[in-house]
């Protein structure tokens, strides 16, 4: 068995343990096309957020949570959530680099490392609290296995977990050290994006379109079983490629690319792109069936194409529109809190496990009809219950992601004070 996240044909592919909680491995205005402009050539913008990417990237958050809890595969199709949560940073990438790149590279790697240090303690401490050793987990080659923890800290690699900490019967199921590690190949490949992305940026200016389409024929290399690339390597490699064109997209729609291309001609060819994704899962379906974490090369075909719709119908709202204003609080919390809501949320699934549990022991739950009642809602009950914990947890760790911004602490940032003052 290789270390780090769980086997599959896929280094991101998400998985589902015992009790359904799936394993994973898984402001921008829009601009006037110039007359005559190269890729390179950046559009003027208005300042301010885009509402438009904001609803995107929590439509993401929202649908990586339900999941990871239920598991269904045609979620995958739906709403392929990494790739769009990809090209999302890759746009605010790019706008980001007309700044020098070294000082963008450190912003971003800051804003990312606190909260993931704290969860990185938190996990660490009750992997050693139920008696895991590094040293003696065959699964991590001893000394290596302890250096490479260091991945808790800067996750440039994948980081060590006991496949099997605790019991069934324990707190949490015996599997939670793998589900709450497994978030992690997400970090990793956004900190690889992030420090490739002035090269990338690069040669997105003089090459636009080979460097656009590259990443996918690198999944078709690599992702395809075509050039095997054994262990974590081989899972970064892929999870770069899948994703690549997705995080590039970002910089065609930052720079004006996509507006410049007619929209039948964009949606005509990504149609016939994730058609082609589609056709190739068909043939190369995994052991959840239609799930395209399986299917590198229909992930990122399918992303891709998703991706290219989704930025070429952008309206670029710099408020939400009437019919979407009453989620205005709940979508600024969650892009206030991204990071923290993706890092916990397989752990609070979990969480809510021994919670619901305990109504196993009220005294009317001795009849078998109120038993059988919460068995067969037992799913629901663990989707109500985990947006309360994430909440907690967002009063609870979420500030610091603003210290990891050099902004000032907040509890539950919504933007209520920035409405109300509008209103005024």
């Amino acid at each position: 068995m290789t270390q780090g996240y769980p086997t599959g044909t896929n280094a991101g592919a998400e998985r589902t343990p015992a009790f359904g909680v799936p394993l994973q491995r898984g402001a921008r205005a829009l601009p006037e096309p110039p007359a005559t402009a190269g890729a390179g050539t950046t559009a003027p913008r208005k300042p301010g957020r885009d509402r438009y990417l904001d609803l995107l990237r929590t439509i993401a958050l929202v649908r990586v949570v339900v999941y990871h809890l239920f598991g269904w595969a045609w979620l995958t199709v739906l709403f392929p959530s990494m790739g769009v949560m990809f090209a999302l940073a890759g746009s605010l990438m790019a706008r980001s680099l007309k700044r020098p790149p070294l000082g963008v590279i450190r912003d971003r790697v800051r804003r990312l490392l606190p909260p993931l240090w704290l969860f990185g303690a938190v996990v660490l401490t009750l992997m050693f609290a139920g008696g895991w050793k590094p040293m003696d987990d065959p699964d991590h080659g001893g000394t290596l296995g302890v250096v490479e923890l260091l991945n808790y800290v800067v996750p440039l690699g994948a980081p060590p977990f006991p496949w099997d900490i605790g019991s069934k019967s324990g707190l949490l199921e015996n599997t939670w050290a793998v589900q709450a590690a497994g978030v992690l190949w997400y970090l990793r490949a956004y900190l690889w994006f992030v420090l490739a992305s002035p090269l990338l940026l690069w040669a997105f200016r003089r090459a636009p379109w080979v460097t656009l389409f590259a990443p996918l024929a690198l999944t078709s290399v690599v992702g395809t079983g075509l050039v095997s690339i054994p262990g974590e390597t081989g899972n970064a490699v892929s999870d770069f490629a899948v994703y690549g064109s997705c995080w590039v997209l970002g910089f065609a729609h930052q720079e004006g690319l996509l507006a410049r291309i007619p929209r039948y001609a964009a949606v005509s060819g990504s149609v016939l792109v994730m058609a082609f994704g589609l056709w190739w899962a068909s043939g190369h379906l995994g052991p959840d069936g239609w799930d395209l974490n399986d299917i590198p090369l229909a992930q990122a075909a399918w992303s891709f194409g998703f991706v290219v719709i989704l930025l070429q119908y952008s309206p670029s709202w710099q408020e939400l529109p009437r019919g979407l204003a009453r989620w205005d609080r709940l979508i600024t919390l969650s892009n206030n809190r991204a990071v923290t809501i993706y890092l916990w949320h397989n752990l609070l699934i979990m969480a809510t496990v021994p919670i619901i549990d305990l109504a196993y022991g009220l005294p009317f739950m001795g009849n078998p009809s109120f038993t059988d009642a919460l068995d067969s809602t037992y799913m629901l009950w663990m989707f109500v219950l985990v947006w309360p914990l994430i909440g907690a947890m967002i009063l609870a760790t979420g500030w610091i992601e603003d210290i990891a911004a050099k902004r000032k602490p907040r509890l539950w940032p919504d933007g209520r004070t920035s409405t109300a003052r509008r209103a005024k």
